[in-house]
This record gives C-alpha cells, structure tokens and sequence, in this order.
C-alpha cells in the first residue's frame, strides 16, 4: 500500500475535522444499451421538506433578484424536487437532463448589486434554470461558461446557514459537469468519467482523494465513516462494482442500494459536528427511461414518477405531489399529482 503523501494528508484532515459539512452524495450509472441513472441522497441538520413538482414547457421565470434578473421561459417540462417550496434541489427534464444541488462550505459566490449592471438568478433558481433550459450537459456548460450573469445566494429563512452549494448535471449519454463557484470565479469540471461527487470539499479535491484510494482494493478495505471522503470512496467503489446492466429493475435497485450504502441513519449525530447529518430523502433518476424514484427516511415505501405519463405541452397546469405530514406513497405515483400555484422562489 502506497503512503499518504503531504497534500492527500491535509485533504483527508480538512475533510475530517470540517465542522460545517452537509452530506449529500451523487453517483451515475452507465450501463449497457444507452442505460444511464443518476442517483442522490439529501442529507441535512433540519428537516428539509421536499414536495415534487411536474413543470411544463412554456413557464415564465425570473431570477427573483430585483430589477436585474434574468428572465426566461422553459423550453423543457421537468420534474422537480423543491426544498421548503422555496428552491428546486433535485430534477430531471423531459430530455433526460439531471441536475442535483448539493451543499459545499467553500462555496463563494460573485458580487452582485441589487441596482447594479450585471445580470443575476437566485441560487433558488439555479438547478431549475438549466432543466428549463439545457438538453445535454455540453449546452449548459456552454451557457454557463460564458458567465452573463451572476448566481446570487442569501441565508435560508429562518436560520443563520447562508446557502453555500455546488451543482452536479448528468444527462441520457452519460455526460457529466459539476459547476462551482470557488473565490468568487466559476469553475466547471466537465467530463464523462465525473460520476461520482460528495458535498465538499470542492471537486478538484475529491479527484485527488480518489487517485490515492485508487490504490487500495475496494474488496480488500473501504472505509466506512460518514465523512465526505469516505462516503466518496464507497460510493466510487460500488457504483463500479455493481452489475453493469441493462435490466431497469436490477440497475435501479443497484443505485439505490449505492445510494442507501453512503446515506447517513436517521438522527445519527457526532458530539462537536453538528452537521454530518441525517439523509432525509433519496432520489435515482432513470435518464433513458425517464422515470423518477423517490424515497424518504420517514415513509415505509419507494415510489416512482413516470415522465411520459404527463403532457408537457406548452399552456398545461402545473402539478404537485403533496408530501407534507409524512404523505406515503407506492409504485408509479404519477395520478396522485394535483394541479396547484407554482411555489414562488425565493430571492433577494
């Protein structure tokens, strides 16, 4: 076994005595015939409660930062997992695009004046842009690489956590990007090997972490800690080790149970890191298939949402599914949807 150089020693370290890390990890999974799922979990320090919305094409939108906001309409109808009904952390479009926000503590974001010159969108509006937007990940980062306006974060209402995230997109080919703001400037990691991220620390980090763990055979020791770094190592372990498949039933179960594998039990906490936190739901988005599996640490049953069930036409109602009060429920759930307002994103 090869030794711990100097800066994989001070990586593994910052990762570990990091006080301030929200655990979500994301892999994606490339199996044969064009089979390509992306799994995540959401892990918290409070209850994050999520309600899934179906958008049609059409829907017009701005990025809730006063009279400086980008406006745009969806070209694309998505389903959207929203956080308190004020933000979109997880979804899929009807093409197949996957974008996942998950927490990183480095994050800095640009400057960015209300009555200012420069364009911007609320960081509640960030994953839901490019589902509106973006067929493939090579379109987002090309838009997103020209930097015309400014991602603008604020605190989450109520609380004293300002909202620090990175976001990962995937699409039906199995390309993949991961989107950071590091000092202020974005940085994209683009690329189809990027299949698997964890919160922190930033992703060029991660990648150093996985070449030295490259060394140790996954059969032989993973490490098993809730820490980012080691739920990255297992989750780049098993994501690889599962069968490669073309069988949907069997290629979801295998990310799932990925997913489950690096999850965070309910309620665990360590005395001294009160945010290595309890993972509060799971989503694996079937990118061929285009069906979205749910499941919550506080209902009994995995359910799935079937895209091609809906008309996304433009001019069609919007609709929720209503998850408040722990609502249970199981197999394809798309008839439970009920047409409802739009949440109003927040913003400054």
């Amino acid at each position: 076994m090869k030794t711990l150089t100097s800066l994989s020693i001070l990586l593994l370290m910052t990762i570990l005595l990091s006080p301030k890390a929200e655990a979500c990890t994301r892999v994606v999974y490339k199996g044969p015939n064009n089979t390509v799922l992306t799994g995540r979990s959401m892990d918290f320090s409070m209850e994050i409660p999520a309600n899934l919305w179906v958008f049609p094409r059409g829907v017009k939108r701005n990025g809730e930062v006063g009279k400086n906001s980008v406006e745009w309409t969806s070209k694309y109808g998505s389903i959207a997992a929203s956080s308190w009904d004020i933000a979109t952390s997880d979804g899929m479009n009807e093409k197949g695009l996957v974008a996942n926000m998950l927490w990183l503590v480095e994050s800095e974001y640009p400057s960015f004046e209300k009555n200012g010159k420069r364009k911007g969108i609320a960081i509640s509006l960030w994953a839901q842009y490019a589902l509106d937007n973006f067929a493939t990940v090579a379109e987002a980062v090309e838009s997103f690489g020209k930097e015309s306006f400014a991602i603008v974060s604020d605190f989450i209402p109520g609380t004293d956590k300002f909202t620090t995230v990175h976001l990962s997109l995937s699409d039906a080919s199995g390309d993949n990007a991961i989107l950071e703001y590091i000092n202020g400037k974005l940085v994209i990691h683009h690329d189809p090997s990027y299949i698997v991220m964890t919160n922190d620390p930033p992703f060029l980090e991660q990648l150093s972490i996985k070449k030295y763990w490259d060394n140790i055979p996954g059969k032989t020791f993973l490490p098993g800690s809730v820490t980012a770094s080691d739920r990255f190592v297992r989750a780049s372990f098993f994501i690889d080790a599962i069968p490669q498949t073309d069988n949907t039933r069997v290629a979801v179960a295998g990310v799932m149970s990925v997913i489950r594998n690096v999850s965070v039990p309910y309620g665990f906490s360590i005395e001294g890191f009160p945010n290595l936190s309890t993972t509060r739901w799971r989503v694996v988005s079937d990118q061929k298939n285009l069906v979205y599996y749910f499941e919550t640490a506080l209902t009994p049953n995995t359910f799935w949402v079937d895209l091609k069930n809906f008309d996304f036409s433009k001019g069609n109602e919007v609709k929720k599914l209503d998850m408040s009060n722990n609502q249970t429920y199981a197999g394809e759930a798309s008839a439970y949807f009920e047409v409802a307002q739009p949440f109003q994103f927040i913003g400054l």
